[in-house]
């Protein structure tokens, strides 16, 4: 027996059986890798090479699985039936102990490509043999494949394996640094529980083309590597250089180790879209939304000092700008771009802001500022959608272009259409942007005065905590919270504190905020229930991401006084983190349910629940500030 079979790197979080979290690692493009963490597939949406092919939409699925077995003296044993522990660190690690033969797995994507490799440093004390049986597709990630719907013509030569599927342009290799292949085609039925219990389709069939055989005499590394890229790789190297890439992520925030894990998280929403960056805003299924990705831009980029990757971001959105809008989300099949959004341009005037503040980048708000107008013009004399100023001076809307926009069939869940109230608090906060920018950049605007009028419109109204002002909807939800929490406040002291504390009583979890009161008769505890699931969507489901602008509005409230930061870390930032051990280990899920036990569901790992949660950390519980504030 050795006494040290392996030497295991530093680890963030260390999960032992049962294994039903999941695990998600990703290149920088759009494309991922993602099982469960005992290694099996329960979403339609897993696989171990699941590439973007038009970055980062697209995303095909090529490789489903990997089933791995060592022979032992004749023996069969599985990987799956022996996994003693796995862990998060730099890189998701299997640790599994087969009868004396330590094995080590990790899996990494080179940065930048749409390959998977996965390295096995093994440890025994005589020869062993191991069998590595690739399971196939060939589907854009939401289709499900029927047996013998596509065929693979292959071609094996020394250590490697090419597959050139019939319905896309792309040929799959499956390298190894050492062994065989042994083909032995054949379709397997596969079933995905999760989707099964989501109401959308769960059974499939893979093709498994056959398998790879690899004798180990000793201590030894070898790898599996799995890409679409047409080009040959030295694993080790490629190895050294994702781990260094990700030190260098943790580096150079300067922030504590313990936020680590969720550095590590806020990069993994960071692809590129043509030569600029943008914002994946949740795996495994969406694409980079307008919302999304500027919510998530100050924990994402600012507050972790990545200012060149929040303007290349910034400048991306800009050059969408149509008509005032700024693109609601991308198609994953075409890219198109959907502008059907009330407030991603007003939380674009609002980034900008946040960006200035951290760098005093006053010549990308002159570069920009055609856009910036563009937007404020638009929405005072109208644009699409119904987006038009009243005569009350807010901002009318139709129906569904908040972020709360869940629709079954033709119908909105929560139209929450005219006059959503925290389209107003953005709006006020957007021209009181645009007046301390033109005062620095000697611009005309009237900005100053039309805010004034914003305000005195607002309060004339505003009479009770209501979710839409005009029609005075009192329901209880979390958009009343940004009449707190952004940076120009239209209301009082006392109405702040009143509205913090209703937010707190009545809808604050461990896990972030309720979008609806339990007191509310439309409340649905739970999102998979005997009804379509967007109906509890927004009524009920609690959002991780709304954490950050309460917290931020709970110490505005306090003056930022240390104490109550102490208090805000303990009861409101720290039980969300906590829930990054399971789930989808390192990361934070999109939502959770409203009622106990609070189970996480929707995308495993979602950009706006992972930056708000490490933005809410470093300005408002650190309280470390911007550091150019006082420039505006």
């Amino acid at each position: 027996m050795h006494q040290e079979p392996l030497r295991f790197t530093k680890s963030f979080y260390e999960i032992q059986p049962p294994f039903d979290s999941e695990w998600l690692v990703t290149n920088g493009i759009g494309g991922y890798a993602s099982l469960t963490v005992s290694g099996g597939n329960s979403r339609k949406f897993h696989g171990l090479l699941v590439a973007s092919l038009l970055p980062p939409t697209k995303r095909w699925v090529f490789v489903s699985n990997v089933f791995e077995k060592l022979v032992l003296h004749s023996e069969v044993f599985y990987f799956r039936n022996h996994l003693k522990l796995f862990r998060y660190g730099l890189l998701p690690e299997f640790l599994y102990d087969i009868n004396g033969v330590f094995v080590r797995k990790t899996v990494f994507m080179p940065h930048g490509e749409n390959t998977t490799v996965l390295r096995y440093d093994v440890s025994s004390d005589g020869k062993v043999s191991f069998v590595f049986t690739p399971q196939i597709n060939s589907r854009h990630f939401y289709d499900l494949t029927s047996k013998e719907s596509v065929s693979f013509p292959q071609e094996v030569s020394e250590n490697q394996v090419v597959f050139k599927p019939v319905n896309i342009d792309k040929a799959l290799t499956i390298w190894w640094t050492n062994g065989f292949f042994e083909p032995s085609q054949m379709w397997v039925d596969v079933s995905y529980e999760v989707d099964r219990r989501r109401g959308e389709g769960w059974q499939e069939s893979v093709f498994q083309p056959g398998s790879i055989k690899v004798e180990v005499n000793g201590d030894e590394t070898f790898y599996l590597v799995l890409t679409v890229e047409g080009k040959s790789y030295d694993p080790s190297f490629e190895f050294e250089r994702e781990v260094e890439r990700r030190r260098a992520v943790v580096g150079r925030a300067g922030l504590s180790h313990d936020i680590s894990p969720l550095l590590l998280a806020a990069d993994s929403f960071v692809v590129r879209r043509g030569l600029l960056r943008t914002v994946i805003a949740g795996y495994h299924w969406f694409s980079d939304w307008g919302r999304d990705t500027l919510i998530s831009l100050p924990g994402l980029t600012l507050a972790t000092e990545r200012f060149e990757l929040a303007r290349e971001i910034l400048l991306n959105f800009a050059k969408h700008e149509r008509n005032g809008l700024i693109p609601n989300a991308f198609l994953d099949e075409t890219g198109e771009a959907i502008y059907n959004t009330v407030d991603a341009p007003l939380w674009f005037i609002d980034r900008v802001y946040q960006y200035v503040k951290y760098t005093s980048d006053l010549g990308f708000v002159e570069r920009i500022w055609d856009h910036l107008v563009s937007i404020v013009e638009h929405y005072i004399s109208g644009t699409d959608f119904g987006i038009k100023m009243d005569d009350d001076y807010l901002i009318s809307h139709d129906a569904g272009l908040t972020w709360m926009d869940a629709k079954v069939g033709d119908v909105f869940v929560t139209p929450r259409a005219k006059k959503a109230v925290e389209i107003q608090a953005l709006w006020y906060n957007a021209l009181r942007i645009m007046d301390r920018f033109s005062g620095r950049l000697g611009k005309k605007g009237e900005y100053g005065g039309l805010a004034e009028k914003v305000k005195e419109g607002f309060l004339s109204q505003y009479d009770g905590q209501y979710d839409v002002v005009d029609v005075k909807d009192a329901s209880c939800r979390p958009n009343k919270v940004f009449l707190v929490s952004l940076d120009f406040s239209m209301i009082s002291k006392g109405l702040q504190e009143e509205i913090v504390e209703d937010v707190k009583n009545r809808l604050l979890t461990p896990y972030g905020l309720r979008t609806l009161s339990k007191d509310d008769s439309r409340f649905l505890g739970s999102y998979i229930g005997d009804y379509n699931k967007e109906y509890a969507y927004h009524n009920g489901t609690v959002w991780p991401w709304l954490i950050g602008p309460f917290t931020k509005a709970f110490l505005k409230t306090k003056n930022y006084e240390s104490g109550w930061q102490g208090y805000a870390y303990k009861n409101f930032v720290e039980p969300v983190l906590s829930s990054m051990r399971y789930g989808c280990v390192g990361s934070l899920n999109e939502i959770f349910d409203g009622d106990e036990p609070f189970t996480p569901r929707g995308c495993v790992a979602q950009a706006w629940s992972v930056a708000e949660v490490l933005r809410t950390l470093v300005e408002d519980v650190y309280h470390i500030q911007p550091r150019f504030e006082w420039i505006l």
